[in-house]
């Protein structure tokens, strides 16, 4: 019997660094420093001269990393943040969190990302129903940037801020242009299934803003001034553990080499299904970092599907079920213009693969063919 395929082979990496990070987590242990100690700074300015941002202010995790900006940025009920209906709730929740409203809006169907047309539409719908626009979070989802050069256009015209939810995409580029140094801010996501990810939760703030970024290291410890017992904001306790800051030190050492290899596996994959499958597509002048390997299942029954993968050993997930304009927390808050047709088709189709840095050829044959098989069988019960 052939060995388990895992949906996200973290074992493998630990193989790889194993004897680099026991050292690196047995130092934090030796000096003590388990808050704010040293390998925290280090590892911002290792984040910063990875991307080029100017600042990096490294926190508890990507949903903090939102709020904290929300935070910043003085949003309050009344205003209206844009931002996709296909997506992690995390994205809406800190909107939701600090009394504001999001306004979902649709994505396109062939990246998953923001669609301008709707965006366009969602800036009506807030302004039809007495809402305050103040920003924007497109999301760069399974990896792959959203086209920020329209919605950077609409921002100015509009007078918007710009945040780009980077929890999946950190490591990518766009024309040019690394992820973090894009709009007025980007956040991203240390969890451990992320392309770079830590043992446990962790997350970092990205901006060229000098002024946000000193408000947000303020706000990252409970608002705190000049010194500790100096409170002069409503913050929060958003510092990332020192332990974290070490394990993600070593592993942004292997990154760059991950994602190429990422890039490898997905291309092979391409290669393989594209024939058979809607795959997804980088475009000109970007790059993905495949936080997820994403099919659509248009014209197929994707729960058959799925359960013919497991029955031959290979693993699959659907991000995301139900889009979160349909989702119990979030169905009373406003959708942009004729609604987001698109989020909802693609969270009845989309399924997700077997992707890590760590995927060999042989297992990724293993994984094609059960997707052929599981294709093959559908195409001819359709048949009879």
């Amino acid at each position: 019997m052939s060995d388990p395929i895992a949906f996200i082979d973290l074992a493998a990496q630990r193989n790889r660094i194993g004897s680099a990070m026991d050292e690196a987590i047995l130092r934090v242990v030796n000096h003590g420093g388990y808050i704010m100690g040293p390998e925290v700074k280090t590892f911002e300015a290792d984040l910063s001269a990875f991307c080029g941002a100017k600042h990096v202010i490294s926190c508890a995790n990507g949903t903090d990393a939102l709020l904290m900006v929300l935070m910043a940025k003085g949003v309050k009920e009344g205003d209206a943040v844009l931002c996709p209906s296909f997506t992690f709730a995390a994205t809406a929740e800190v909107v939701a969190q600090v009394n504001a409203t999001p306004i979902f809006v649709d994505v396109l169907e062939d990246t998953f990302n923001l669609d301008m047309v709707s965006l366009e539409a969602g800036l009506k719908t807030a302004k039809k129903l007495g809402l305050n626009p103040v920003g924007v979070i497109p999301v760069d989802l399974f990896g792959l940037p959203a086209d920020y050069e329209p919605i950077e256009a609409f921002c100015k015209r509009e007078g918007l801020w710009l945040m780009c939810d980077a929890a999946q995409s950190f490591g990518a580029s766009y024309k040019g242009r690394k992820v973090g140094v894009i709009g007025d801010c980007t956040t991203t996501s240390f969890f451990p299934a992320k392309p770079l990810g830590c043992y446990g939760d962790g997350g970092a703030i990205f901006t060229n803003d000098d002024e946000l970024a000193t408000v947000l290291r303020s706000i990252r410890v409970h608002g705190q001034g000049t010194e500790k017992y100096d409170n002069v904001r409503i913050g929060m306790n958003g510092r990332l553990d020192t332990m974290q800051a070490a394990v993600l030190i070593e592993k942004l050492k292997i990154f760059p080499s991950e994602i190429e290899a990422r890039d490898r596996v997905a291309k092979y994959y391409n290669d393989n299904l594209r024939d058979v499958a809607v795959v997804p597509e980088v475009p000109e002048g970007y790059t993905s970092v495949w936080a997820q390997y994403t099919l659509r299942m248009n014209g197929f029954n994707r729960e058959q599907f799925q359960a013919d993968l497991k029955a031959a050993g290979v693993p699959t997930a659907v991000y995301y079920p139900k889009p979160l304009n349909q989702q119990t927390a979030y169905k009373h808050y406003p959708v942009a213009g004729n609604g987001v047709p698109v989020s909802e088709r693609l969270a009845a189709e989309v399924v997700s693969l077997p992707m890590h840095p760590y995927l060999t050829e042989e297992v990724q044959d293993r994984i094609i063919a059960a997707v052929k098989d599981a294709m093959v069988k559908q195409r001819k019960v359709a048949a009879e």
